[in-house]
C-alpha cells in the first residue's frame, strides 16, 4: 500500500501528481482551445479536489471539484472561452487544492501555468532552435559506399511500444506492492518498497499514460 507520512498531511505539503504541468492555448487551433488534466491518487485514502484560477471567466472546468478514490485518477476538462488577441501572451496560473476526504483542512495543492498563442509557430517557450549546418567542401572518402534502399535494414517500430508497456507494467506492480511498516505483508525485504520509491513509480506511470494518450 502508499502511505505517507503523517508529516505530510499536516503541513501541507502532501506531492500532487497531476499532467500535464502546463497548459498552452493557440488562438488558430481549435482543437487545442481544450484541454485535460490528468491527476493521479497514489495514496491509501480518497483525496477531495478544487480547482481555482487566476482567471475564471476566460475559463471554464468541467467538475471543479470532486473526488479522487485512492489508486485512481480522475480528467479535468478546461475550455478556454476568451481566445482573442488582447489574451495571447497573458500567463494565467490553475491551482489544484487537495484535501483529505471529509475533512477541511488542506493537505496539498500545485500550481498549473497556462498561456494563450497566437500559434505554434509564435511560441515563445521553444527550448532549442536549430539551425542548417554548413557543408564540408571536401569530397567524399573513397571508401564509402551507397547501398540501395531495398538493402537497408527496416526500422523496427514495435520496440517502443513494447518497452512503453513493460514499463507501465512494471510501475503498476510496483505501486501493488507493500511498503516500507506495512504490518502483515508476507513478502521478502527487496519486495518491500519504500515511499519515495513508490512516488517515483506513480510519477513515471503518469508519464508513461500522457505518452499513450498522445499517440
Amino acid at each position: 500500500m502508499f502511505s505517507q507520512p503523517p508529516s505530510a498531511f499536516s503541513d501541507g505539503r502532501l506531492p500532487i501528481f497531476v499532467f500535464p504541468s502546463s497548459l498552452k492555448f493557440y488562438s488558430n487551433d481549435q482543437a487545442t482551445h481544450k484541454q485535460v488534466l490528468t491527476m493521479y491518487n497514489p495514496y491509501d485514502i480518497s483525496l477531495r479536489f478544487k480547482v481555482l484560477s487566476t482567471s475564471p471567466r476566460k475559463f471554464s472546468v468541467v467538475e471543479s471539484e470532486g473526488t479522487v478514490k485512492s489508486k485512481c485518477r480522475v480528467d479535468i476538462v478546461i475550455r478556454h472561452q476568451d481566445i482573442c488577441i488582447d489574451n495571447e501572451g497573458v500567463g494565467d496560473k490553475f491551482r489544484i487544492q487537495v484535501f483529505e476526504r471529509g475533512r477541511r483542512k488542506k493537505i496539498g495543492e500545485k500550481d498549473i501555468p497556462a498561456v494563450l498563442y497566437p500559434s505554434k509557430e509564435m511560441d515563445d517557450t521553444t527550448e532549442d532552435r536549430f539551425e542548417t549546418m554548413s557543408v564540408s567542401p571536401k569530397p567524399p572518402r573513397a571508401d564509402i559506399k551507397n547501398l540501395p534502399i531495398q538493402n537497408a535494414r527496416p526500422a523496427d517500430t514495435s520496440g517502443p511500444g513494447l518497452v512503453v508497456i513493460l514499463a507501465a507494467i512494471m510501475c503498476i506492480g510496483a505501486l501493488m506492492l507493500p511498503t516500507q511498516g506495512d504490518k502483515g505483508s508476507r513478502l521478502p525485504d527487496y519486495l518491500v518498497l519504500t515511499v519515495n520509491q513508490k512516488l517515483i513509480a506513480a510519477y513515471v506511470l503518469g508519464l508513461i499514460t500522457m505518452v499513450l494518450l498522445k499517440t
